[in-house]
């Protein structure tokens, strides 16, 4: 049996699930519009894909959906709707150890928690996120604390998911801040501002900023490597020149820089392999090796992939 890619799909409105050897589409599950970010359980067994409901983060003209797609992946199936109303546009999204569904309302700066998103139909608490317009959302491996990125205050805080008598403290990266990625001891909370092209760190238990640098033009995702010989790299999709940057941790230095053939959305990583799948606005998914960093293969995929998870036989 093969491995398979996940891949949501923007704006054919689908879910999908394609062969990683073959590049086949084995399935397409339809939703409804604009699905964007979506996890998976600790068992793999479901996948939950948030409704965003417009095209991107600043469209107008539409309040959003407010449903999360629950989708079977051994059956390959949309099963359930999970409800958030009045909460709308989940975006950020994440499950923990313990079970836990974990999704951000962007339109209400809200976290909205399933205890047992297997049994609920609608969330059992929210959490305000302590910023305006929180697009995305990071947890700590624990699930005792969340990171929210905020992109019309401009803000990253920090606040308990399921405590909202423990006041999120904000810090100011810069203009624009979305890409962030934890460190691998989770000390640092790496973002990327998109208003000023800067990479910045911050110190997660002090909530405070450390070093920034320069980087590439409009850099809209970061995505951390752990490479077999211990070094952490951070991978960064460059929107405003079809690029991929790829930064050591450690000394916040460029270490590669990839010119890419069409604008990056997202990427996701192989868990035992070299590789990552980058997908593109020109439709296409295209795999990278890390070890080269080439380009191998591609894979021809429906309009707008994005998010995407590689799930192992």
């Amino acid at each position: 049996m093969s491995d398979l890619l996940l891949l949501v799909q923007k704006c054919a409105h689908t879910f999908s699930v394609y062969d990683l050897d073959s590049g086949a589409a084995l399935k397409h599950i339809v939703l409804p519009n604009f699905p964007h970010e979506f996890t998976l359980d600790a068992a793999r067994r479901y996948a939950y894909v948030g409704l965003f409901g417009i095209e991107t983060a600043w469209s107008r003209g539409h309040d959003g959906d407010h449903r999360i797609a629950v989708i079977d992946l051994a059956r390959r199936e949309h099963v359930r709707m999970l409800d958030l109303w009045p909460y709308r546009r989940p975006h950020g999204m994440a499950c923990d150890g313990q079970g836990r569904l974990y999704a951000m309302s962007e339109a209400q700066d809200t976290l909205l928690v399933f205890d047992d998103p297997q049994v609920q139909d609608v969330p059992n608490m929210a959490v305000p996120s302590g910023g305006i317009k929180t697009h995305l959302v990071t947890l700590s491996a624990d699930a005792q604390w969340a990171y929210g990125v905020h992109l019309l205050s401009n803000t990253v805080t920090r606040f308990h998911p399921r405590n909202p008598t423990v006041a999120p403290v904000a810090v100011l990266p810069g203009p624009r801040p979305e890409g962030n990625a934890l460190s691998k001891d989770e000390r640092t909370l790496f973002v990327a501002n998109r208003g000023d092209d800067t990479l910045v760190e911050i110190d997660t238990s002090t909530m405070t900023l450390g070093r920034r640098v320069k980087t590439r033009r409009d850099p809209n995702r970061i995505y951390r490597h752990d490479r077999a010989d211990g070094r952490e790299l951070l991978l960064l999709t460059n929107s405003g020149e079809r690029s991929l940057s790829v930064f050591d941790a450690a000394s916040l230095q460029e270490v590669a820089c990839i010119e890419l053939p069409a604008n990056p959305t997202a990427l996701s990583f192989h868990p035992t392999r070299a590789l990552a799948y980058v997908s593109f606005q020109d439709d296409r998914v295209r795999v990278l090796n890390l070890a080269t960093w080439q380009f191998e293969r591609e894979i021809t995929t429906l309009r707008e992939p994005d998010a995407s998870f590689v799930l192992c036989a």
